[in-house]
C-alpha cells in the first residue's frame, strides 16, 4: 500500500457534524469547493467555484467601514447594494479579517488531510457505534482528486466507512484511483437527455452517462440519486428515461428520487447572485408516489428522499 500524502491539501468550506443522512450511521460530511456544474436549484452555491469565497451578512454590519479600508482593491463601497462590487472583488479575505461583527464571512478554507482527520477523530467513537463514517461532498470531490485520494485512503485506514455524492465527472485514470476506495457511492444522474441537463446545469451529459458505465464497474456499492426538479425532470419520461439507463448499471442497491427545495435561496443572496428558482414549487406527495412507481416499474428499489 502506497504511503499516505498527510500534507496533501485542500479547499474546504464546511465539515458538517452528527449527520443521519447520506450513509448509513452517523456521519461527518466534509464539503469540498469546486464543481463543473452549476445546477439552477443549488442548494450549496459557495461550493461552485474553486476559490474561497465572502459571504456578505448585511443584518450583521454595524456599518463600521473597516471592510472598506481592509480591500486591498476597492471593491467594497457602503452605497452599493450589496456592498461588494463582485466584478473586481478576489475573495482574498482581507475585508472578512477585518470585519468585527461577523458580516463578511470567508467560506472555504485550505487544509492539510491531517487536519481534516484531526477534525474528524473527535467523533470517531459515533462512527464506531453507529456503524457510521465520513462522507465527502461539494462541489464535487473529484474536482480535487490528489486531496480526496489521500483522504479517503487516510480514513480508510483507520477502518471508517466511506461515502461520496459525486456527478462521476472525471478522467479515467481518476475514476480509477479514487472509486476502490469508496464504500458507498452517491452518484447523481439528473437527466438522461442532454440538452435539458446542459440548460439547467451548465453542463451536457455525455461524459456523465458515460462515467457512470465505468464507476459501476469499480464501485462497491452505489445509490442512485435523482433531484426531483420541475420543469426539468419531474415528468414520467424523464424519470423512466433515468431508471432505464439505471438498470443498466451494476452494483446499484437503490435509487433516491431527492424533492426539490430552496433551503439554500438565502446563500445566492449572501453571495450577490440571482436565484432563478425563485417562484418554483416543490412536487406534491402524489407525484413523487407515482414518479417512485415508474422506478419500482423496472425493478429498482426506490426511496424519497434520503
Amino acid at each position: 500500500m502506497a504511503a499516505i500524502d498527510y500534507e496533501q491539501t485542500g479547499t474546504v468550506f464546511n465539515i458538517q457534524k452528527f449527520s443521519l443522512h447520506d450513509g448509513p450511521g452517523i456521519r461527518t460530511i466534509v464539503f469540498l469547493k469546486g464543481c463543473y456544474l452549476a445546477c439552477k436549484w443549488c442548494s450549496n452555491p459557495e461550493s461552485q467555484r474553486p476559490e474561497p469565497e465572502v459571504f456578505y451578512y448585511e443584518k450583521n454590519c454595524i456599518h463600521c467601514a473597516s471592510c472598506v479600508a481592509a480591500c486591498p482593491v476597492h471593491a467594497i463601497d457602503p452605497h452599493r447594494p450589496g456592498l461588494i462590487d463582485r466584478a473586481i472583488c478576489t475573495d482574498c479575505g482581507a475585508c472578512a479579517s477585518a470585519c468585527p461583527a461577523a458580516a463578511m464571512v470567508l467560506s472555504g478554507k485550505k487544509m492539510t488531510v491531517a487536519a481534516v482527520i484531526d477534525e474528524l477523530r473527535k467523533d470517531e467513537i459515533h462512527y464506531r457505534r453507529s456503524g457510521g463514517g465520513i462522507t465527502l461532498s461539494g462541489g464535487e470531490a473529484l474536482a480535487q482528486p490528489e486531496f480526496t485520494a489521500e483522504l479517503l485512503a487516510a480514513c480508510k485506514a483507520r477502518g471508517w466507512h466511506t461515502a461520496m455524492e459525486s456527478t462521476g465527472i472525471a478522467p479515467l485514470a481518476v475514476l480509477e484511483r479514487v472509486i476502490p476506495l469508496v464504500d458507498l457511492l452517491l452518484l447523481d444522474i439528473k437527466s438522461f437527455y442532454s440538452a435539458r441537463h446542459e440548460e439547467f446545469t451548465g453542463h451536457p451529459n455525455e461524459v456523465i452517462l458515460r462515467n457512470a458505465l465505468v464507476i459501476s464497474g469499480l464501485a462497491k456499492n452505489i445509490a442512485i440519486r435523482v433531484p426531483v426538479i420541475p420543469h426539468f425532470n419531474d415528468d414520467e419520461q424523464s424519470i423512466r428515461a433515468i431508471a432505464t439507463f439505471v438498470t443498466y448499471l451494476k452494483n446499484v442497491s437503490r435509487l433516491h428520487l431527492l424533492p426539490y427545495h430552496s433551503y439554500g435561496q438565502n446563500k445566492y443572496t449572501l453571495l450577490g447572485r440571482k436565484y432563478d428558482m425563485i417562484d418554483i414549487k416543490a412536487p406534491d406527495d402524489n407525484q413523487l408516489l407515482r414518479l417512485k412507481g415508474v422506478v419500482e416499474s423496472l425493478g429498482i428499489e426506490c426511496v424519497v428522499g434520503g
